[in-house]
């Protein structure tokens, strides 16, 4: 994909491949919103603008090299999507979504996020995260979430998620994540099943958007839905989740991307 970064603003040149609705609305992120004239997106304490131009989209930020590699840049998708075009059942969703990339967030925002977004809805997670961010002026850090007590949470909306995610916070630390990062997806996969607030699809949910694993694949019930549809009726998402892997392998985190904002935004329709 052809763009280029300047000193406050990254261009790109291409719409094939680079869409920010399909990446900011395909359920990885929760800090965003969109705007009369775009996006705005925030990751960590860093910022970013969107805007949709005649040639492309252009980014605007105090820090394009950070956003160069969170919105993988680099990452040549339309041979991903060329490979996965060859299953049928991605065609239509690679039509439909054909812009996402996946995002390289931070693993312990990733985290934080999804252990609120267990069983809510974008509305409520958003709600959430934007008044934890407020309270800090940015998101906060390990040693400031662990300032609050269980009842903080509450006051924020996480409702029964708050003694969980107080629970996790202690259970972990900024030293531990980053040594993780060198595990073989599995066992890291069964360290993040250990924390509080954290089952089978938030773990997935962590390993891909957090740690950049495209060796997993997320199963809500969007993707048990598409699983019925498409394969064979099963409730158990931990065969769903095994089939899935054996079917796209180290391409799953990029097929279950597709096939989440396909089956959420246009057949929900």
């Amino acid at each position: 994909m052809k763009y280029s970064i300047k000193k406050n603003e990254i261009l790109i040149f291409d719409k094939n491949d680079f869409n920010p609705q399909h990446i900011l609305e395909c359920g990885q992120i929760f800090r965003y919103q969109k705007t009369p004239e775009g996006y705005e997106v925030w990751s960590q304490n860093r910022f970013a603008q969107l805007f949709e131009t005649d040639f492309g989209y252009k980014i605007v930020t105090s820090d394009p090299k950070y956003f160069e590699e969170f919105f993988d840049l680099k990452t040549d998708y339309s041979k991903i999507k060329t490979e996965l075009e060859k299953f049928e059942i991605l065609q239509k969703p690679i039509e439909f979504g054909g812009g996402i990339r996946l995002l390289k967030n931070d693993a312990f925002e990733v985290l934080v996020s999804f252990i609120i977004s267990a069983n809510n809805n974008i509305k409520r997670i958003q709600k959430s995260l934007f008044a934890l961010c407020e309270k800090f002026g940015g998101f906060p850090s390990h040693e400031q979430l662990l300032s609050l007590s269980v009842q903080d949470f509450v006051s924020l909306g996480l409702g029964y998620r708050a003694p969980q995610l107080h629970k996790a916070l202690r259970q972990i630390s900024p030293q531990m994540l980053k040594s993780w990062r060198s595990l073989p997806t599995q066992e890291l996969r069964e360290k993040l099943i250990t924390l509080s607030g954290v089952g089978p699809k938030v773990a997935d949910c962590v390993l891909l958007f957090g740690f950049w694993r495209t060796d997993v694949f997320p199963v809500d019930t969007w993707i048990n839905k598409m699983f019925n549809m498409f394969y064979s009726p099963e409730t158990n998402r931990s065969k769903i989740r095994n089939q899935l892997l054996q079917i796209f392998g180290s391409l799953s985190g990029y097929a279950q991307q597709y096939l989440f904002y396909f089956q959420r935004s246009f057949l929900k329709k």
